[in-house]
């Protein structure tokens, strides 16, 4: 849109050399409108991934040695520690012509530490956003 500031046209006079310049200028006029442009649709999906994971496990193994002994004793001895060895006596009575105890065997168990790093997969969840635009009844008219 275009508008004049002064209203007179080009002349110029014949008294005077002045010529006469109409000056123009432009206006804008920007108007605004609320336009639907469609529907979104949000869902949510989950992803799993493997990741394995590292840990060290602690535990103790026995060993159990049997120690031959074979000896004649009174009473029956107690169970006893020595060092990291527990000592559970075995006892067994044998018939003679009279009744002794007899010191059989006795079991030296030995308790020894463990160590093991072990890696095991370990499923994690991630949830994540999907959006979808849906078409309304009026994007579907203006497309055709």
């Amino acid at each position: 849109m275009a508008k004049h500031i002064s209203d007179q046209p080009n002349l110029q006079s014949e008294s005077s050399e002045t010529e006469v310049i109409p000056l123009m200028e432009e206006e804008l006029r920007l108007d605004k409108q609320e336009v639907t442009t469609g529907k979104v649709r949000v869902r949510t999906s989950v992803d799993v991934e493997t990741e394995m994971v590292k840990a060290t496990l602690d535990g103790e193994k026995v060993e159990v040695t049997r120690v031959p002994i074979d000896r004649i004793v009174d009473r029956a001895p107690e169970i006893r520690t020595e060092n990291d060895v527990t000592i559970i006596p075995i006892l067994e009575e044998v018939l003679v012509v009279e009744k002794r105890l007899v010191l059989k065997e006795e079991l030296h168990v030995h308790k020894r530490r463990t160590s093991e790093d072990v890696e095991t997969p370990v499923e994690l969840r991630k949830q994540r956003a999907v959006i979808e635009r849906v078409p309304t009844d009026d994007d579907a008219n203006t497309d055709t």
